[in-house]
């Protein structure tokens, strides 16, 4: 019998080259991997990423995990879903989430004010232009008059990143699928009620609103160095406010370390992350990796989603040996298949 499928979204904040990354999705279609998501930090612009990617594959879903609905306007991310979708029929999925305080107003200048509002709009935009619909809309956060995307691509579905309940309720809303992250097995079914309870209050089926999870993982021959590695993300992503209700339940220490974090003792804060918070997130090693995809999926995840890591910025090996890692486990789906 065929195991469900899986993800893995691309290591965009280890400093690879995006040929290299571009072939490494080669590499994951030839495994039978499902999906490769590409997300947007400092490093690929995501739309010409996917585009290089989706020029050299035939078979994989490719999408963006996640574009930020603050960054770009609803008609430009329309028309950039459009194109790659019109190179490959079918196969693209739109990556939408609120993203943070710092990638949207210290980075971009943005202000990252009333994110569930925002998100709604962005999104019920996106959809009619994508649609083919003429935009004619001025609301709190978007304006636009008379714009018509000439490319229409009506089969691409939107995903929507959700950490929080609120956003959580909205993906139930509004999104073919809840996108989650920083989410241990433990807290699928919680969270998820969230989103099925959302649905059912406007009117839609609960079911037909996906569950897709992301997480962190290494499979590579340097555990060590890739644990605390690990350990930094994790510390970075507790100590932003939006992320961090999210590790509440798995890092009992976390006012303490946020006090270090807040006086400026980085090394202390760094110090005071337990492996055991490190790893309630994220999966180290191959026989981990496995338990954690097959956990996530116990648990109701539709589709789990591996997130590349190096052990160190620039490490190639890493990432490879986590989708070489990947492909062995699904090897047999491939022979029966």
């Amino acid at each position: 019998m065929a195991r469900s499928p899986v993800a893995i979204t691309m290591p965009v904040e280890d400093g690879l080259p995006v040929g290299w990354l571009t072939d490494l999705v080669v590499d994951a279609e030839q495994a039978g991997i499902d999906t490769a998501l590409v997300g947007e930090v400092a490093g690929p612009e995501v739309f010409a990423t996917l585009g290089a990617m989706a020029a050299r594959t035939e078979r994989i879903r490719l999408g963006s995990g996640i574009v930020a609905a603050y960054t770009r306007s609803p008609a430009l991310t329309a028309m950039g879903f459009a194109t790659l979708a019109s190179l490959a029929p079918g196969r693209i999925v739109a990556g939408i989430g609120a993203s943070s305080p710092i990638v949207v107003g210290r980075w971009h200048g943005g202000d990252f004010e009333q994110p569930l509002a925002t998100v709604r709009e962005f999104i019920s935009l996106l959809r009619t232009a994508l649609a083919g619909e003429k935009l004619n809309h001025d609301g709190p956060r978007f304006r636009s008059r008379g714009f018509r995307l000439d490319l229409p691509a009506v089969d691409v579905p939107v995903w929507l990143g959700a950490i929080n309940p609120r956003m959580l309720a909205v993906a139930g809303e509004v999104a073919d699928a809840v996108f989650m992250t920083w989410c241990p097995p433990s807290e699928v079914t919680p969270k998820r009620n969230i989103v099925e309870a959302a649905a059912t209050d406007s009117g839609r089926d609960a079911s037909d609103v996906a569950t897709m999870l992301s997480f962190w993982a290494y499979a590579g021959p340097d555990p060590e160095q890739a644990l605390e590695r690990m350990r930094r993300q994790v510390l970075a992503y507790s100590m932003v406010p939006t992320h961090q209700p999210a590790f509440v339940g798995t890092f009992d220490n976390l006012p303490e370390v946020a006090e270090a974090w807040q006086k400026g003792d980085r090394a202390r804060a760094l110090s005071l992350v337990p492996d055991e918070a490190v790893l309630a997130q994220c999966a180290l090693g191959p026989d981990m990796l496995a338990e954690r995809i097959d956990a996530y999926r116990a648990a109701g995840v539709d589709l789990p989603i591996v997130l590349l890591t190096g052990a160190h910025v620039g490490d190639d090996v890493g990432p490879q040996a986590t989708v070489d890692a990947l492909s062995r486990m699904l090897a047999p789906e491939r022979l029966t298949s």
